[in-house]
């Protein structure tokens, strides 16, 4: 009886460590798509900073920059060109 649990415990570390490094890094186990990163970032922003900013305008330099740099909402250089004077 002692074993089985031994056993069973081993094998919920061992998930869950799985569990855990697959979650870490989503980028290695499904790709890396700096556009759709830039994009969701861009829709982020603007649903937190509302009115002052445009989100459509960012979203376009997304695009036509293929994803690089990615706006930071926390970082002002990062979204500075999409903020506006309301």
């Amino acid at each position: 009886m002692a074993l089985k649990t031994i056993v069973f415990a081993v094998f919920i570390c061992y998930t869950s460590f799985l569990i855990n490094f697959a979650n870490a890094e989503p980028a290695i186990a499904i790709g890396y798509n700096p556009v759709e990163v830039c994009l969701e970032n861009c829709a982020v922003c603007k649903k937190m900073l509302g009115a002052w900013f445009e989100g459509p305008r960012c979203a376009e330099a997304c695009i036509r920059h293929r994803g690089t740099p990615i706006p930071d909402c926390e970082d002002f250089a990062s979204i500075a060109p999409f903020l506006t004077k309301i």
